[in-house]
């Protein structure tokens, strides 16, 4: 494939992105996907299969998106903890970003799919479950360098912090100023820096 297709598929997917993460599955017309990617039906169905299929890619470039921002945050920090709540910090910022919703779209999708659309649903649950590995992978890691007592769960702290994260964001959907959400996640923050062992914290 061309360097030139490469960019016109992945120029599409961030347009579809913006579409369905704006609209949702249901909502977006095969006229609303026209008149996004600037794309005849014909080009469409060639390029992605179908609508169904235009979906999922966006889903995939949403989650690794997601996934390389977090790599990004954890790579300018010296332990994982710290660099899981920098990424929180930063969530908190989501207001004063301008963003098609501030709710995950992953998480949009996952209520608003139903077993019509099982394989979409299906690809939903396991790009969820990719960023909830990678968060227990972070502490998980925490906890063979010393920074994160042993006896703690690290599968159940991924889950939570997974948790935390749609719900803050699920928040920042509400009439709410951008101070209330940046409070909140410097509230999640604290609460990761406050499981650091002794050794650890006075770093």
């Amino acid at each position: 494939m061309s360097r030139t297709a490469l960019y016109n598929r992945q120029d599409a997917l961030e347009r579809a992105l913006q579409l369905f993460w704006q609209k949702g599955f249901h909502a977006t017309s095969l006229k609303d996907i026209e008149q996004a990617l600037d794309m005849r039906p014909g080009s469409i169905y060639a390029a992605f299969g179908s609508k169904d299929g235009l979906f999922q890619e966006a889903l995939e470039y949403y989650a690794r998106l997601g996934l390389t921002e977090l790599e990004r945050v954890l790579s300018h920090h010296s332990t994982p903890l710290l660099g899981l709540a920098a990424y929180i910090r930063q969530l908190g910022g989501i207001l004063d970003k301008a963003l098609p919703s501030r709710a995950c779209m992953l998480v949009k999708s996952l209520l608003e799919l139903g077993t019509r659309e099982q394989t979409a649903l299906d690809k939903v649950e396991m790009l969820l479950a990719g960023m909830e590995t990678r968060f227990i992978e972070c502490f998980r890691a925490a906890q063979e360098m010393g920074e994160l007592e042993n006896q703690l769960d690290a599968v159940r702290l991924g889950r939570r912090l997974q948790a935390e994260v749609m719900g803050l964001r699920a928040f920042a959907q509400r009439n709410v100023d951008s101070s209330a959400v940046h409070e909140l996640a410097e509230d999640m923050a604290l609460s990761i820096e406050a499981m650091r062992v002794d050794d650890f914290a006075q770093v």
